[in-house]
């Protein structure tokens, strides 16, 4: 764990934001909250609603540069958290991949700090098409010795994430499935990437 204060942004559509979570907490509330860091980190929720991993690639750094800032005291990190927005507005998978690929190379010459938590199941969209996005960007981090947390092959048949889209618009799920996802990314290396003991809880 570094010394400097952790401010951590993280970018991507309304999931980020925990839409449809009647808490109001979503996956990255959960998070935070089980990160016993001293000082707490200083997290900021950066979404766009729908956003294409295009649009994303073209808006973080400016988003993220005055609010990671350039202050030695600070530790700054950049969350990526994706959907599977670029199916539905036709982006093939080698420009998903691209995209992806320049926004972690950037951050990488930064000297940022990157996690990325890949797409959950929705029902808007082919499973199979879903699966290959995925493990798209899956490869992608794994390239470049990014942590990368799978949320869509443990969730595609999870009775409950299941339920929680039903319930809802079929693309964000609802306290559960949010809690699922936090789950998820809580132990996919998150505290390991802070440099904090392992979550096992």
């Amino acid at each position: 764990m570094t010394d400097r204060a952790l401010r951590i942004c993280v970018v991507g559509d309304e999931l980020v934001a925990g839409f449809g979570d009647p808490k109001a907490l979503g996956w990255v509330g959960r998070v935070v909250a089980r990160t016993p860091a001293d000082p707490p980190p200083l997290v900021m929720p950066l979404a766009v609603p729908g956003e294409t991993t295009t649009a994303l690639s073209a808006r973080w750094e400016a988003e993220t540069a005055p609010r990671l800032g350039q202050d030695t005291a600070v530790e700054p990190r950049l969350v990526v958290g994706l959907s599977h927005a670029d199916l539905s507005s036709g982006i093939s998978l080698a420009r998903s991949r691209l995209n992806l690929a320049n926004v972690l190379d950037v951050a990488e010459q930064r000297r940022i700090h990157t996690f990325v938590v890949g797409p959950p199941p929705t029902t808007r969209e082919e499973t199979g098409r879903q699966a290959e996005l995925s493990a798209a960007f899956a490869d992608v981090a794994r390239r470049r010795q990014v942590p990368y947390v799978d949320t869509f092959t443990p969730l595609v048949q999870h009775e409950q994430w299941l339920m929680d889209l039903a319930g809802g618009d079929g693309r964000t799920p609802g306290q559960a499935g949010y809690g699922l996802m936090a789950w998820l990314v809580l132990h996919g290396g998150w505290h390991r990437w802070l440099g904090l003991p392992d979550d096992e809880a």
